[in-house]
């Protein structure tokens, strides 16, 4: 191949991303230029370029299997689903962004979130330390800024500096057991690494204690404990639309390098896979018990991800390509079904100006749609059928259980039960609890109306239909075995 179609090829395989860069600078551009009662364009261009992006990459970007850019980058299966996922999370943010007066009409605020989605599209395809670590900081650093952007509400400033403090600690401590691994092997490809690890002539010491450096600065961004402490209090202080994009996007490009780095580059499973298995344990137990007892919304849905980031690693403790599969599928599920859940959140908190739980009661009779919408976005989340969230719990309790590992299973249905209470709970107040005196009806937007029936199609259709979405996962999990 000579060097004028390689470098064509080369491009062609990071199109998103261009496209990602080309979409932020059109927005700042658009920020200048468009009068102050169009702004609202701003957020429609971001959510139709992101569709625009994600046609074009199925099209024109299909996965070659290569390693590119001097194997920086690994053009795969696993980067291709996962970076279309990340994109669809910020279009969907962009559109419910409208709905929250302090960043709908700010362009560097949707700048500022492609910038966040650009830097995990490299989470998931880099396959170097040094490209792994610049796209941590990319999108680490832009979601600093989004969890504190409304700079008005002191919640969102506390958000913002305890999500950057935390961030900044673990990702230090990250930096430090990529350092060293570098030091002990004298390369940062993961294939590399892998070769020397294989040899045998780094210390079984030095492999545990390498994987628990790393392991805290991936257990900040996925949020198990015990790297959870930041979640609760940056998805209550956020503004909305952000805590529905980090909860998502965010969290499922730290499974991404949960995945890439762990199974490509470090060897020695048998090491440290049974101190995944006992933080899977703890994470899914100590999210769904203390969601038990939380009047918040946005706080109940901060342990429910904790405990459903426990339930992702108990495929990952599989580690198989039936484990990975799951775990992908997973991750897709959970994208769409959290989003569905923060639109809700946030046109119910745009009217009644609370996130209490409270505020909920009689809100199948105010916003019949919005309450079906809850239902069928919490249910999914509770893992009943025929929804995605319960063929997502399916399929990791059946690549644990292959995995002679039936005691974890055993767990992760416990643990389903408990979380099935807590969303019951809510349900409760939306269809049986009377509404309050004086409770006026839910405004929706028509665009915001569509958002919600697309995402609530999809938790449908991937649950009644989800072979060829569980076929996709299984495609980017045989690649890495």
């Amino acid at each position: 191949m000579d060097i004028s179609s390689y470098q064509v090829s080369s491009l062609i395989a990071i199109l998103p991303e261009i496209g990602l860069l080309v979409l932020a600078g059109t927005v700042l551009i658009m920020d200048t230029v468009v009068r102050d009662d169009r702004k609202h364009l701003m957020g429609v261009t971001t959510a139709l370029g992101s569709v625009l992006i994600i046609v074009l990459a199925l099209f024109y970007a299909r996965p070659t299997g290569e390693s590119i850019w001097g194997g920086m980058i690994r053009d795969d299966m696993l980067a291709f689903v996962l970076r279309l996922s990340f994109i669809f999370a910020g279009g969907i943010t962009a559109i419910f962004s409208l709905n929250y007066k302090s960043v709908a009409h700010r362009g560097d605020y949707y700048a500022i979130m492609l910038g966040a989605v650009i830097g995990m599209c490299f989470m998931a395809s880099a396959s170097d330390l040094i490209l792994l670590y610049l796209a941590v900081e990319t999108t680490g650093i832009a979601g600093y800024l989004l969890a504190g952007y409304a700079r008005s509400n002191n919640n969102s400033a506390e958000a913002g500096l305890k999500y950057f403090l935390f961030g900044a600690a673990t990702s230090g401590i990250m930096l430090y057991g990529f350092s060293i691994l570098y030091g002990i092997t004298g390369e940062t490809n993961f294939v590399n690494i892998a070769e020397v690890l294989l040899s045998g002539d780094v210390a079984l010491s030095a492999v545990l204690g390498i994987a628990m450096l790393v392991l805290v600065g991936i257990g900040f961004k996925i949020a198990i404990v015990p790297f959870h402490f930041w979640a609760p209090d940056v998805y209550e202080g956020s503004p909305t639309p952000v805590t529905g994009f980090i909860s998502t996007a965010s969290k499922t490009a730290g499974f991404a390098i949960l995945i890439r780095f762990f199974i490509v580059g470090f060897t020695g499973s048998e090491y440290w896979l049974p101190i995944v298995a006992v933080l899977a344990v703890i994470t899914m137990t100590f999210g769904n018990l203390v969601a038990l007892a939380q009047t918040n919304i946005k706080r109940l849905l901060a342990y429910s991800s904790i405990a459903h980031a426990g339930y992702v690693l108990i495929a990952f403790v599989a580690y198989s390509d039936l484990g990975v599969a799951s775990a992908v599928f997973y991750l897709i599920t959970y994208v769409v079904t959290n989003l569905a859940a923060f639109g809700v959140v946030i046109l119910v908190s745009n009217t009644v100006s609370s996130d209490n739980i409270s505020e909920y009661a009689g809100m199948s009779r105010r916003s019949p749609f919005l309450g079906l919408v809850m239902l069928v976005s919490f249910l999914s989340l509770a893992g009943m059928p025929p929804l995605a969230g319960f063929f997502a719990k399916f399929y990791v309790f059946a690549a644990i259980v292959k995995s002679d590992m039936i005691w974890l299973a055993f767990v992760g249905v416990l643990n389903a039960i408990i979380g099935l209470y807590y969303y019951l709970v809510v349900l409760k107040v939306v269809y049986v609890s009377p509404a309050p005196d004086g409770s006026r009806p839910i405004e929706i937007s028509n665009i915001s109306k569509i958002v919600l029936m697309i995402l609530s199609f999809g938790i449908i259709l991937i649950g009644t239909a989800s072979s060829p979405w569980f076929d996709w996962a299984y495609q980017a999990a045989i690649e890495l075995f």
